[in-house]
């Protein structure tokens, strides 16, 4: 069976090879109330706007990949409810190939969002069809296997995310994982990771440690390659035979940090799959972000090659 590959990167004029990029990940519908000040519990509170925005970390990767000039293809799963088609239809809008994106029975997964006056989110995920990838196909190996770099996420079961990493390693398929939602991780699938992106709470969640460099450096014990997302302050980067680099974000107004972290990802796997060094890497994949949390939604949010180029090009 011949693999089908995403659609021209938008605003990709540089002729140069494209990064390939293969996403294991969620794909959701994001149902995301805005309210002034979000609820405590037991709580209820007006909001101000309602709005389904396609979602799942999974495709919000992708989606970012495609934006930023990637080739993505998107393995996983939506169901047959009237979500799904949407959902789908979403992906191949924004370039991502979706001939690894199967459609099982049931519902597709959603996330009910709050988003308050800050552009602070909480967010609770139902899985639904995401839950049923435990294993891949043939294609999903085929896809896997011709890819770059294979993004990985944890709102698929554990099992599907293993056997994503074995299949990549088996292929010397470079490994991303951004290990959210939060949660103990065996030293078997971290090994298989070449390149892990928690957040700072997250990084917590995996060492114990609340300080990014501590995190960091505990983490370079089982992984050869971190970043720690610190939102407002930029990231930190670093690996087992460098100093760690610390990159400042770009200054701006959040409404919504909904998909921050997602863009940061999606756009950091196209520019080291373009052969990027990891400072400037890091550098357009913050620009980037800075970019999409000025708008509202996840994949609604994500902005196109030419404005990251232009952001990063500019002055901080």
């Amino acid at each position: 069976m011949t693999v089908t590959t995403g659609a021209p990167g938008p605003d990709d004029t540089s002729g140069a090879p494209r990064a390939r990029i293969a996403v294991l990940g969620s794909t959701n519908m994001d149902l995301v109330a805005y309210a002034r000040v979000a609820p405590g519990l037991g709580e209820t509170v007006t909001g101000e706007s309602f709005r389904t925005v396609a979602g799942g970390k999974g495709a919000n990767q992708a989606v970012a990949a495609a934006l930023a000039g990637g080739d993505v293809t998107m393995i996983g799963a939506v169901g047959d409810d009237d979500f799904g088609p949407r959902l789908r239809g979403v992906l191949d809008d924004a370039g991502v190939s979706t001939a690894a994106l199967r459609t099982v029975d049931g519902a597709s997964g959603t996330a009910h969002i709050v988003v308050d006056g800050e552009g602070h989110n909480a967010i609770v995920v139902v899985p639904g069809a995401n839950g049923t990838v435990t294993a891949l196909t043939a294609q999903d190996e085929r896809v896997v296997a011709a890819a770059d770099a294979l993004l990985l996420q944890l709102e698929l079961p554990l099992d599907g995310v293993l056997a994503g990493l074995v299949t990549a390693r088996a292929h010397g398929v470079r490994t991303v994982l951004t290990p959210a939602p939060a949660q103990p991780l065996a030293d078997e699938l971290l090994s298989l990771v070449d390149l892990l992106v928690p957040n700072e709470h997250e990084a917590a969640a995996l060492t114990g440690h609340r300080e990014p460099l501590r995190a960091a450096r505990a983490l370079l014990e089982r992984v050869p390659e971190v970043v720690v997302t610190l939102g407002a302050e930029g990231c930190l980067y670093a690996r087992r035979d460098a100093e760690p680099l610390v990159v400042p974000a770009r200054r701006t107004t959040a409404v919504d940090t909904t998909a921050a972290g997602d863009t940061f990802v999606g756009t950091l796997a196209v520019a080291l799959g373009e052969g990027r060094p990891a400072p400037d890497a890091l550098a357009w994949a913050t620009a980037a972000s800075a970019l999409s949390v000025q708008r509202h939604g996840a994949s609604s949010s994500m902005p196109r090659r030419a404005d990251i180029d232009r952001l990063a090009a500019s002055a901080p």
